[in-house]
């Protein structure tokens, strides 16, 4: 069962996403977001495929995190993590889509602080 209720936040979260998609051209982030139990957060960014993401975040409490773009009528998960309080790391997009951070509180309330900064291309 919660497999299927998680499989329909990430629909309904894609959703969201297309209706205001928006460029990453400078850095965003925010703190003290505070997410409710089994509550969903989430950033949205339009990306061209070789574009680089440097993220971060952090919680009081674990959340579930991923990063994730629709293919159709799929929905493409290239980063997910579980029950983690902090992560960062490098996102490279491999196409031109709407890639969705994401964040979900467990049982327990958290207060998240996040960081999303684009990178310079490679040469």
């Amino acid at each position: 069962m919660r497999a299927a209720s998680y499989t329909a936040a990430i629909g309904l979260a894609l959703a969201a996403c297309t209706d205001a998609p928006y460029r990453l051209d400078a850095p965003r982030g925010a703190a003290g977001i505070e997410l409710a139990p089994y509550a969903v957060y989430e950033q949205c960014a339009r990306l061209d495929a070789g574009e680089r993401v440097d993220y971060y975040f952090s919680s009081v409490a674990p959340v579930a995190f991923n990063v994730h773009y629709p293919d159709g009528n799929a929905v493409i998960v290239p980063i997910t993590r579980r029950d983690v309080k902090q992560d960062g790391g490098e996102l490279t997009a491999d196409r031109n889509e709407i890639y969705c951070f994401t964040w979900e509180a467990g049982a327990e309330p958290s207060l998240l602080e996040y960081r999303l900064r684009p990178l310079p291309a490679r040469h």
